[in-house]
């Protein structure tokens, strides 16, 4: 892994050690990759949950590509909305092949305590004790869990953007799984699996940083392509990967920053999903247009519009939170949005008076001096001929998420400097 040059290195110490303290410091475990944990909604819902109510005898397989890597790794899983305790009865980690399949010599079992079995409590996560796998930069891993019969699903991510397979019995230690054979299914969404965690191969106290992502879809990735690693925040983790930094995806598509959506609000699961992620010395906040335009549409048909003042309240409740904890924060501005999900039951989700908050919100994001740094998401993203809309390159084809041309992009246009005062330093 390429280190940073002497100079730049001492600022990140002299950072780190002035910066978040609640990684720790005896072992420099980071977080190197997240799914932010969401209830399992009902079938009323206006998408479907893709994941069944219920797992019997079932082997869950999913795999995820970590940003940093380090000698030895931890899981970690969530029953953080079950109303039971949920019960793990065998599971393993290893080195990703083609799709389903693992590379079998780097197959580890996963412990909790010493014991190949454990029990979430509800409500609770879960952490693996630390398995002797040494797994390089943007390295993708395999985790597959076996739970026993009436396991109830309460707990997933619903966007995972990547494969996942279900599969009849034990088949945690597989080398593939046939999505042909009776009884295998798979799913987009993440079932447990919230975290990795590496032990970060820079030396304690500094051990390598983390930027944190939390948003919405745009940042979950909604029209990112499946199983290819292109969401924005996946572009700027192999960016900063060279440098040693981390970087962590807490968007959840559907998500708000006042309100909760298809998950809890930002202000809520900030703690959780940010500042309790070991490593984190750095966040950058890009949320808030699921607020402005999910009232008078099908998701709340007569909700009242949040104000401009509402919004900046939450948005300094959010950085307060983390400037208490020694945590950078950088406001991202809303992208364009005009004439998004048309053909949709949420067509009506653009609106002139919905566009005009936005733009508002977005000349405080700019303006106000409230955040560390700004990254411009908005002018990089518009069309310069009709600045209401996104790029044609960029659009997905719904005229509301960027694609994967979209997404690296903006990953691509942001300088790395803003990110860590360290990087900066680095610059000839």
């Amino acid at each position: 892994m390429k280190r940073l040059p002497t100079l730049a290195a001492s600022a990140l110490l002299a950072f780190t050690l002035s910066g978040a303290a609640h990684a720790d410091p005896a072992s420099g475990w980071i977080s190197s990759w997240t799914a932010s944990p969401q209830a399992v909604w009902g079938q009323d819902f206006l998408f479907p949950s893709n994941v069944p109510a219920t797992l019997d005898e079932q082997t869950v397989r999913q795999v995820a590509r970590i940003s940093l890597g380090g000698k030895r790794v931890r899981i970690v899983l969530s029953n953080a909305y079950g109303r039971t305790p949920l019960t793990i009865k065998s599971a393993t980690v290893a080195l990703a092949g083609e799709a389903s399949a693992i590379d079998q010599d780097s197959l580890r079992a996963i412990t909790f305590g010493g014991q190949a079995s454990a029990t979430i409590a509800a409500g609770a996560p879960l952490v693996s004790d630390p398995i002797a796998l040494s797994v390089p930069d943007l390295a993708r891993l395999t985790v597959s869990l076996h739970l026993p019969r009436h396991s109830e699903v309460s707990t997933f991510h619903w966007d995972g953007r990547a494969t996942a397979w279900i599969a009849p019995g034990d088949q945690t230690r597989a080398t593939h799984i046939d999505a042909e054979q009776a009884g295998v299914h798979t799913t987009t969404a993440r079932l447990v699996l919230s975290a990795i965690e590496v032990e970060s191969p820079v030396a304690a106290p500094a051990a390598a940083p983390v930027v944190a992502v939390i948003g919405d879809s745009i940042t979950d990735g909604a029209s990112a392509s499946l199983d290819t690693d292109t969401r924005w925040p996946d572009v700027l983790a192999a960016r900063l990967a060279p440098h040693g930094v981390a970087v962590i995806n807490a968007g959840i598509s559907g998500g708000r920053l006042l309100a909760n959506g298809m998950g809890d609000n930002a202000l809520a699961r900030f703690e959780r999903d940010v500042l309790a992620q070991p490593g984190v010395r750095t966040v950058v906040v890009l949320i808030g247009i699921n607020d402005i335009s999910w009232p008078g549409t099908a998701f709340e048909a007569h909700a009242l519009r949040p104000t401009l003042a509402e919004l900046i309240a939450g948005y300094t409740q959010l950085i307060a939170r983390a400037h208490s904890r020694g945590v950078r924060v950088i406001g991202a501005t809303l992208t364009p949005f005009e004439g998004a999900l048309p053909g949709t039951p949420l067509s009506d989700y653009y609106q002139p008076g919905k566009d005009a908050l936005r733009q508002q919100l977005n000349a405080w994001i700019r303006g106000s001096g409230s955040y560390d740094a700004v990254l411009d998401f908005d002018a990089w993203a518009r069309d310069p001929a009709h600045p209401l809309r996104l790029q044609a390159t960029y659009d997905s084809g719904d005229h509301l998420h960027p694609g994967d041309a979209g997404n690296r992009a903006l990953a691509e246009k942001i300088d790395l400097s803003l990110l860590l005062p360290a990087l900066a330093l680095a610059k000839p």
